[in-house]
């Protein structure tokens, strides 16, 4: 199919229903689908064209006028694991990995904005000049971030991370050459014996599919309250409770933060928490909540090595404005965190369990850390 006579006879059909918006009572003329169908037929019969292309054709242009344009095979397709946007013509997407681009972008800049306010709609997300950021969740658990401009100056701007619903057990990791057998008992005993662990490492390397599922282990019987900023763990537990945070409305009031999440979650009576990822001051929370008798919590945090995340957690706790001395916040993380996973990706892509720590104690002012599982080396 020639990408443009797509765009000519989308162009075409979106001044015609333009048009007909004009004309009349809008209740009393036909819905879009509609309105679509008929102009496409009359317009197909014109063009000649029957059979397999004309089929494929008609989709392409009622997905660009009333769809999320050429997004919607990559949405509906399995072994795409992100999805990229970098302005109306380019679009990159992530298989087994890997990137490569799209040989084929949005009608125009209008159209592209148009997909990405279809997505945002039913989330309640708002974006536009005044707020051109937006995160939200899709239907089917994708995690979605749009921009638009002035804040990226060369066009709208859309990531979509999916979820394999195949990878959510720690069985389906290990079969995929993630870890070994040895991590993954370690993992399993971690979980049943309710020590409480970090997960940690890079943009993309799977922080939050491990997370997920280390939670699918806990036992059935216990009461877990997971906190997100766009809910995306899926469980698969009786006695799950999710809470996700809330962006401000139009006059900047009513945002609900992760910070204000756990708090609440702390008055819920918990067995566990499974905290999405830890990126502020809600990282003071979560450290009290482990050293005050809440055991095998779980969280995620950007960070290179298991190192680093101690440093990671240091930062995020001075955040919170309380003045904490120093060495009493490493004693509160060497009191909290049980085990330290990272977790991060070869050079074809790959994701793999790079190291499991064991959080020893406080020596003087350093954090110690003993190897649980030797490391794979990157």
């Amino acid at each position: 199919m020639n990408p443009s006579q797509r765009h000519d006879l989308t162009l075409k059909l979106d001044r015609y229903l333009s048009d007909e918006a004009r004309l009349g009572d809008p209740d009393l003329r036909p819905d879009q689908g509609t309105l679509v169908d008929r102009f496409l037929a009359d317009a197909l019969d014109e063009e000649g064209l029957f059979g397999s292309t004309r089929e494929e054709l008609a989709l392409r242009v009622k997905q660009d006028l009333l769809g999320f344009g050429p997004l919607e095979p990559l949405i509906a397709d399995p072994e795409v694991s992100e999805i990229m946007v970098v302005g109306h013509q380019s679009i990159y997407v992530e298989r087994d990995g890997r990137l490569t681009p799209l040989q084929d972008g949005f009608v125009n800049e209008d159209f592209c904005r148009r997909a990405i306010l279809r997505m945002l709609e039913p989330l309640g997300r708002r974006l536009d000049e005044q707020s051109p950021t937006a995160d939200g969740r899709l239907v089917d658990g994708s995690r979605i971030n749009a921009v638009l401009p002035p804040i990226s100056p060369d066009g709208p701007m859309l990531t979509i991370r999916k979820f394999k619903a195949g990878l959510r057990s720690l069985s389906a990791l290990k079969a995929t050459g993630m870890f070994g057998d040895d991590a993954h008992q370690v993992l399993i005993d971690a979980v049943t014996g309710s020590l409480n662990l970090l997960v940690c490492g890079g943009t993309g390397a799977g922080k939050t599919t491990l997370l997920n599922a280390l939670a699918r282990e806990i036992n059935p019987d216990e009461r877990v309250i997971t906190l997100e900023d766009a809910a995306e763990l899926s469980l698969g537990l009786p006695h799950t409770v999710r809470l996700e945070t809330r962006p401000p409305n139009m006059e900047g009031e009513g945002s609900v933060t992760l910070r204000d999440l756990l708090i609440n979650a702390l008055r819920m009576r918990p067995d566990r928490l499974v905290v999405g990822e830890c990126r502020g001051p809600e990282a003071l929370d979560m450290l009290q909540a482990m050293n005050t008798g809440h055991r095998g919590c779980m969280t995620t945090v950007h960070a290179n090595s298991a190192r680093d995340a101690i440093r990671r957690l240091e930062v995020l706790t001075l955040l919170s404005g309380v003045d904490i001395p120093v060495r009493a916040i490493r004693e509160q993380i060497a009191g909290a965190i049980d085990v330290i996973c990272h977790v991060g990706r070869d050079h074809e892509g790959r994701r793999f369990l790079t190291q499991i720590e064991r959080v020893v104690g406080l020596e003087g002012e350093q954090v110690l850390l003993e190897s649980i599982v030797e490391s794979r080396q990157r």
